[in-house]
């Protein structure tokens, strides 16, 4: 069969792109943006990609086109698709139809973390010889690329609550009909199509109501919206995680520099191992992804020991460079949550050290003003904060951010920004670039300075 795919550069289309060429589909597909590393990815696979969203496109007659929620009605391709009367159908569904039907689906959902906890936990299936097949929103350094079919019934994949498609407004995750379930975390996010916390609740409720009474759920034993949700019903067994002694599933630092895990479960079994990511946020994922592979018959002990060979996951605080003794790092972080949290983890590593922080606010959520309240308080543990302002910021965007006071820089230019960080960043800083696109390069383009100007 023939699939050609609207939006195929996303990651979760690039990751059914691969999973239908690896199915023997004939695969091509189209993006606005064709660029690294998912068109490098694709093009390794054999997968022919067209830039751009016009409708000679389709003169190839696919024998089904499948799109991506990044398409409208309007774009030229779309409205074409739909004169012609051609076969067609989400991501989601494509992918629940296709390859998640007859296996264990091991779902990840949540605000926060999902993209982390589904890479430890296909990580654990995979060390324990489960070969799991997996679907995830980024790339795991232990497997190096998005997706894969796998060689057993376990498929791990990544539960985004965004919208299905342009025709399928309902939430990505109600597709998968997962057995087992992770719930990390529930936070108001994606202004743009949920009007409000209980919008949000209410795709989670039709989510809990796909997993089977002989599932499992795995879910923050501390956060109240987790618990407002399981309040609307719920009919399969709930597993808690948490650091109180109170959940099911514990876990604690063993030293200061946090390098040193051990983690309790159910029966009172115990294990301990080092591991090399820190924070508590990745605690908790570490914990959540523990549980749920204890549902694939992965013993505590297993999974801990696993932990100490995870070797995290691109863009999520990963260090890209250390020039002059200035560590850059790349994250993905770009909910107030995640911008605390990522903070305050990189002081708890480096204490001493001064964690400073390029930022580019450019999710939907953040351009709408939504978390201008929060911004500020996000960013209080920096010590220095260079914001880069995108075009269609709310009004009041500046004045929000004013208790940064002289610690706050601010540009629309990424070259300027670079610059001015370059003659700033002293030996010893811990620099994180914090987007969920691409920074225009910032980053990269800060390494070459440095390694130009301060090498030696």
């Amino acid at each position: 069969m023939h699939i050609h795919i609207l939006g195929i550069c996303g990651t979760f289309m690039g990751g059914v792109a691969a999973l239908a060429r690896a199915a023997g589909h004939d695969v091509t597909g189209c993006d606005r943006n064709v660029y690294p590393p998912m068109s490098t990815q694709l093009k390794k696979l054999g997968i022919e990609i067209h830039e751009g969203v016009d409708a000679g496109q389709l003169d190839i007659n696919p024998d089904c086109v499948v799109v991506g929620n990044v398409m409208s009605r309007g774009v030229e391709v779309v409205e074409a698709m739909l004169d012609r009367g051609m076969p067609y159908k989400s991501g989601p569904q494509w992918l629940a139809e296709n390859v998640l039907h007859e296996r264990h689906v091991l779902a990840v959902a949540g605000t926060h973390g999902k993209t982390t906890t589904s890479s430890m936990l296909a990580w654990i299936l995979e060390d324990a010889g489960h070969a799991p097949g997996f679907l995830i929103g980024g790339i795991p350094a232990n497997f190096n690329e998005t997706a894969r079919s796998g060689d057993s019934a376990y498929f791990v994949v990544e539960a985004d609550e965004y919208d299905t498609a342009f025709f399928d407004k309902r939430a990505k995750f109600v597709h998968y009909r997962p057995r087992t379930l992770i719930l990390n975390n529930l936070e108001y996010d994606h202004a743009d199509i949920y009007a409000d916390m209980d919008a949000i609740l209410w795709q989670f409720h039709q989510l809990l109501r796909t997993v089977p009474g002989g599932g499992r759920i795995i879910m923050n034993g501390a956060d109240q919206n987790l618990k407002q949700l399981v309040e609307q019903g719920c009919w399969t067994p709930i597993e808690t995680f948490g650091a109180s002694s109170d959940t099911d599933w514990t876990a604690r630092f063993g030293d200061k520099v946090e390098r040193h895990i051990g983690m309790r479960g159910p029966g009172n079994r115990a294990a301990e191992a080092r591991w090399r990511i820190g924070g508590m946020h990745n605690l908790e994922n570490a914990m959540a992804a523990v549980a749920a592979a204890a549902s694939a018959g992965v013993s505590l002990e297993q999974a801990v020991d696993a932990m100490s060979r995870f070797e995290g996951v691109k863009r999520r605080m990963e260090r890209t460079a250390t020039v002059a003794d200035i560590a850059i790092y790349d994250d993905f972080a770009h909910h107030p949550t995640a911008i605390a949290r990522s903070i305050k983890s990189m002081h708890k590593r480096y204490p001493g050290h001064r964690v400073v922080v390029a930022i580019e606010p450019r999710s939907n959520t953040m351009k709408l003003g939504v978390h201008n309240e929060q911004l500020a308080d996000s960013l209080a543990d920096a010590d220095l904060v260079w914001m880069y302002r995108p075009d269609g910021m709310s009004d009041d965007f500046e004045a929000s951010l004013a208790s940064l006071g002289g610690r706050l820089r601010m540009f629309d230019d990424y070259d300027r920004l670079v610059n001015d960080m370059s003659t700033r960043v002293l030996s010893g800083d811990q620099v994180i670039f914090m987007s969920n696109g691409g920074f225009g390069s910032a980053r990269q383009t800060l390494t070459a300075l440095l390694q130009r100007t301060r090498s030696s």
